[in-house]
């Protein structure tokens, strides 16, 4: 039997597989996934706990394994300079670096990225500069797309948030407080647009159930069928995507 797990307060999902020929729990990290392999007879509360207990190594094992691996993630280049791409909705797009008379970088996005980079800064402050430029425009485009969904959802069953709030959540896509303020995690943007609305879909569905029972699921069904699909991809994307910005996306 496999259940998936997918915690909001973890940078990672996971899947609990039940054995009949083990004595123990344990947990089996691959690369991009994460296993616990359990006997039948331990409460499905305290496999969850195991995992928690874990945390830290699981999410090292998860970052030697990623490091090993020849691949990128993709969503990012390793610098911001002219030729390399960075992802948007889902798809890559080329960027281009411009000499400005501007006292600040502006991003500038129509078919691509265009840079405009003020001709008094020195190139060896180019990329942080153009990082915080970047995030700062992420933020904007992600708010405005995060408020398209909860106008088209969230009439439907009534699920009207206190609040939207577009933050850096370096352990989770999105939450909903007790007093059903939204939060959705920028880096989300750079995700096809399918998964930005899942997330805003989960997290509004939090507001009339807060637990991820067979209601819940029931209830992000009816505003998106084929939800599964979209969990499957941050199943499989969430943790290249999450560390795309991750250190420096304060």
């Amino acid at each position: 039997m496999f259940y998936i797990e997918m915690a909001e307060n973890l940078p990672f999902s996971y899947r609990i597989r039940r054995s009949q020929r083990v004595a123990n729990a344990r947990i089996v990290v691959k690369p991009g996934q994460v296993e616990v392999v359990a006997p039948l007879q331990i409460p499905e509360h305290r496999l969850h706990h195991f995992v928690q207990t874990k945390r830290q190594w699981i999410i090292q094992a998860l970052g030697k394994m990623a490091a090993s691996s020849p691949q990128q993630s993709g969503f990012v280049p390793s610098e911001f300079k002219t030729g390399e791409t960075i992802a948007y909705l889902g798809q890559p797009y080329p960027l281009t670096l411009l000499p400005s008379k501007l006292k600040r970088v502006k991003i500038e996005f129509i078919a691509d990225y265009k840079i405009h980079v003020p001709e008094v800064i020195t190139p060896e402050h180019h990329q942080p500069l153009i990082r915080e430029a970047l995030i700062r425009w992420m933020k904007k485009q992600t708010q405005t797309h995060v408020e398209d969904y909860v106008n088209h959802h969230a009439r439907k069953h009534s699920l009207m948030p206190r609040s939207i709030a577009v933050k850096t959540q370096k352990s989770r896509w999105g939450s909903c407080g007790i007093h059903n303020d939204i939060n959705i995690n920028w880096l989300l943007i750079m995700a096809p647009k399918d998964v930005l609305e899942y997330v805003v879909v989960h997290e509004l569905c939090h507001i009339k159930v807060k637990n991820h029972s067979s209601q819940f699921w029931s209830l992000v069904a009816e505003h998106l069928p084929d939800y599964q699909q979209r969990r499957q991809w941050l199943k499989k994307q969430g943790r290249s995507l999450m560390m795309a910005f991750f250190e420096n996306a304060d």
